[in-house]
């Protein structure tokens, strides 16, 4: 069955290109393998799989930098600019600086940062990140929502730090946010934080969701995530895995709360409600090491897919490589 928007056949020629690109797709670090659960031979099928995924040029693009439990950025690209804005920097600055370079973006097309939430594993690279810019002669824009910004040690060092130059900025889900053209719009998620949020973003009739640290999808963060080409959607955890792995039970507890994680069953459920034909990529993100491999969010999603007979494909954002979509 041929969408409408669906691109047509590849030449030899543009699969081999297309192929190569899909190198970023694929854990390569030890970590990373160790903690998917995939073999090598699952990983080289799952680069083959993931074949026809580059099927043509879109005015947006995802890049997963990093996704996990010990750090989370992500940049969203205006592809025939390559101006982007960035979602967290929970990384080292070193790191971002690297996954950009691995995604071919440059620094200095960086539009802006906003910020979903004040855990370290979302901001711990900013103060770095924006005193590197400031040495480079220039001042970045970080949109924040202000009782993330109270609550935040690393963002409230950077309010008091007068040799930074940096434009903090409030928002909300009642704002719209522009960045190059794109329009972001905020929604409000339910996490064991001061605020947090997800985000849409718009631009030249694309559009892109954006999901993660909430313990449940109520029915306006549904609608926020309706009817985009690509979807970012927290799989943090196997239920399962969960209540037999490690943690404390308190902790256990607040991961499968309703300000939670997001589990692979919850991202499952959602994306047999968010299925369209304008959807063509869904990927995992914030998966845990402790209480889910890389393989059953994959297989989880790509069965919703399967089931539905739907084209579009599924992809994990790994935690020490960048994914770009």
């Amino acid at each position: 069955m041929m969408y409408e928007n669906e691109a047509p056949a590849l030449t030899r020629e543009e699969v081999e290109v297309k192929r190569k690109a899909l190198k970023s797709l694929v854990p390569r670090s030890s970590s990373d393998q160790s903690a998917s659960g995939l073999s090598p031979s699952d990983l080289s099928a799952l680069e083959q799989s993931s074949s026809n995924q580059f099927l043509a040029d879109h005015p947006l693009r995802l890049h997963v930098l990093a996704s996990g439990s010990k750090g989370n950025a992500s940049a969203i690209e205006v592809s025939s600019t390559g101006q982007f804005f960035v979602i967290d920097c929970g990384i080292s600055c070193k790191r971002f600086l690297q996954a950009l370079s691995d995604c071919h973006l440059s620094l200095e097309n960086l539009m802006g940062i906003v910020v979903t939430h004040e855990h370290t594993d979302h901001t711990k690279g900013l103060p770095v990140l924006c005193k590197t810019l400031t040495k480079q002669g220039r001042g970045v824009a970080l949109y924040v929502n202000d009782q993330v910004r109270q609550n935040s040690k690393e963002i409230c060092s950077l309010a008091d730090n007068d040799d930074i130059s940096v434009d903090i900025q409030h928002f909300d889900e009642h704002s719209q946010l522009s960045f190059a053209s794109m329009q972001i719009y905020p929604f409000a998620t339910s996490h064991d934080a001061a605020s947090s949020f997800g985000f849409r973003v718009e631009y030249d009739n694309d559009a892109l969701g954006f999901v993660t640290d909430t313990g449940i999808l109520n029915d306006e963060m549904m609608e926020a995530l309706r009817d985009v080409r690509i979807l970012g959607l927290e799989s943090n955890h196997d239920a399962s895995l969960l209540k037999q792995g490690p943690y404390p039970f308190v902790v256990k507890q607040r991961i499968a709360s309703d300000s939670g994680h997001l589990s692979n069953a919850q991202a499952s459920d959602a994306l047999d409600q968010l299925l369209s034909p304008r959807l063509e990529s869904v990927v995992a993100l914030h998966i845990s090491e402790s209480n889910n491999t890389y393989r059953l969010p994959a297989e989880t999603l790509h069965n919703v897919l399967v089931r539905n007979a739907h084209p579009g494909q599924a992809f994990c954002g790994f935690q020490n490589r960048s994914v770009s979509l």
